[in-house]
């Protein structure tokens, strides 16, 4: 009695999926009502959040009102984008960066993000003003910051939060060790649309740009030429699936190494 289907309906996903004939379950609706009348039973004065719990938040201070009691002040914050750069950070999809996770793999996992993910990291982790991320962004674009100095910053900045100064550094001298040592051209990420997030080999390197043709990048792959999250693949029709964080693809670019991380999206 104290709120109605309709109101519900209000709800931005339920609406859509109703009005588009899509089944809506009876305990999608209790969960709001539950974590609403969590604020009463507490009398809460303030409950903090996403920006995807709005419309739980929201049930809160409804439910506070009909009860007499005075509305809870709701306060939301944004998601945190996962390494993929597209959906929120979540384990379950595998683009995350576990806060338990050893140095040297948060270290790494931070520098295979986006330079414009990157910004966004900035802001929400390392809590970095407008202003100061402004000023970095023009460094970068001027040419007196590379952003792979600003990405391995940020990276180290990270790591010594959840260990410490001297790790951090550890973790650092061996992603650079790693990385000298293959010598291999970071190239820009790529994100492309595919079904259920896979794509055969052949078609991933074409797509990458590692090959021309169709034809052309099953004979790289037979010949050895092209490795998979530094593993030499040579089937060009494996298919090959994006748990989150990417897939690390690296061959020879006008006879350079490269290595390009391409994101598959369905």
């Amino acid at each position: 009695s104290r709120y109605t289907v309709a109101r519900m309906l209000e709800r931005d996903d339920f609406e859509k999926r109703y009005k588009s004939g899509q089944p809506l379950a009876i305990h999608e609706f209790l969960y709001p009502l539950l974590q609403g009348w969590d604020s009463v039973e507490m009398k809460a004065d303030i409950e903090l959040g996403g920006t995807d719990q709005k419309f739980n938040l929201l049930m809160g201070r409804h439910l506070q009102k009909e009860e007499g009691q005075a509305p809870q002040v709701v306060l939301t914050l944004p998601l945190l984008e996962g390494l993929d750069g597209v959906e929120k950070m979540s384990k379950s999809k595998g683009n995350y960066v576990g806060i338990t996770e050893d140095p040297i793999s948060q270290f790494a996992k931070l520098m295979s993000i986006s330079d414009e993910l990157m910004w966004r990291y900035y802001g929400l982790l390392l809590d970095k003003g407008d202003l100061e991320i402004k000023d970095l962004k023009s460094q970068v674009e001027k040419g007196s910051l590379h952003p792979k100095k600003a990405k391995m910053d940020l990276a180290f900045a990270m790591v010594q939060v959840f260990h410490s100064e001297a790790k951090a550094l550890l973790a650092q001298e061996s992603f650079e060790r790693s990385f000298s040592q293959r010598e291999v051209e970071l190239l820009e990420d790529l994100h492309l649309e595919s079904e259920e997030s896979s794509m055969p080999l052949y078609k991933l390197v074409k797509e990458a740009g590692f090959a021309a043709s169709g034809n052309e990048a099953k004979a790289k792959v037979k010949g050895g030429g092209i490795q998979v999250n530094s593993e030499v693949l040579k089937d060009p029709f494996l298919v090959l699936s994006d748990q989150g964080s990417g897939i690390e693809v690296q061959g020879k670019l006008k006879k350079r190494p490269s290595m390009r991380r391409v994101f598959l999206k369905s």
